[in-house]
């Protein structure tokens, strides 16, 4: 399985020493990065998250977008990725008028790989209020399936690591469209979000594929851009749940082995 060679900086090799059966060898061993990654817009300190130093672009695109920053990718004006020391600073221009918005609710926060809202600063700042998803297409159950059985093919940092998560768009017929992958499950949804909107596809047409369980962040995230149907190889959240419900997103969850859960708006998904 090949390596995307634009993710360069997402694979380190370090040695180790190994116990296998008794018997111990010196080996080195292919570990997945992280990097702490400083999101400024308009030179104001507003997140930081530890994620795979790959695909940059898209990440600064998925997550101001996912995370109500701006609502249009034509708003971000200007990104620059920076490489320092001891991390990655992405800088971003975006309208003055966001700006006010960023001050209000201006956050610093130490996102760890399990935790994305760590340092938010009220409830109604994490409990956001989100858009009404639009009706979008449909898949077909065993389309679904077969989705994830090729995207456990597609998972190429993870089958050399073992550590880093897969976010994957799938159209309605069930073809695996675009794969990103990072350490932390929120930052590959968004590097998903991203290179779609950078490629020009359409969040509504299809269905988004999480290899994590679907907590109500990664819910809010693909509500927040309009994409309909979000299915997790894991369990789904109570809260994601009512997420879902009320912001119209069917959310799928245990979609493994043959079998899935549809928590809401099943009309989406039939038999094909």
């Amino acid at each position: 399985m090949k390596v995307d060679d634009s993710a360069p900086g997402a694979l380190g090799s370090y040695p180790v020493t190994r116990w296998d059966a008794g018997e111990l060898t010196d080996v080195t061993d292919r570990v997945a990065e992280e990097a702490p990654v400083s999101f400024v817009y308009n030179g104001l300190a507003y997140a930081v998250m530890m994620a795979s130093p790959a695909d940059l672009e898209d990440y600064a695109v998925g997550f101001s977008i996912s995370e109500g920053v701006v609502s249009a990718r034509d708003e971000l004006h200007r990104v620059d990725i920076l490489e320092l020391d001891d991390g990655i600073l992405i800088r971003i221009e975006i309208p003055e008028a966001r700006t006010a918005a960023i001050e209000v609710q201006r956050r610093n926060m130490a996102g760890r790989t399990a935790c994305g809202l760590c340092g938010a600063e009220s409830i109604e700042q994490v409990l956001r209020h989100l858009p009404r998803v639009p009706s979008g297409s449909s898949i077909a159950h065993p389309a679904l399936q077969g989705a994830f059985e090729a995207l456990g093919r597609r998972q190429s940092l993870n089958a050399i690591t073992g550590a880093v998560h897969a976010a994957a768009w799938v159209s309605h017929t069930g073809e695996l469209v675009l794969v990103r992958e990072d350490v932390g499950r929120h930052n590959a949804l968004d590097k998903l979000i991203g290179a779609m909107l950078r490629g020009g596809m359409s969040t509504a047409e299809g269905a988004a594929l999480i290899t994590s369980r679907a907590s109500f962040e990664m819910a809010q995230k693909a509500a927040m851009v309009g994409i309909p149907i979000l299915a997790a190889i894991s369990a789904p959240t109570g809260l994601a749940i009512r997420l879902a419900r009320e912001s119209g997103l069917t959310l799928v969850g245990f979609a493994r082995n043959g079998r899935h859960n549809v928590y809401t708006h099943p009309e989406r998904l039939h038999d094909g």
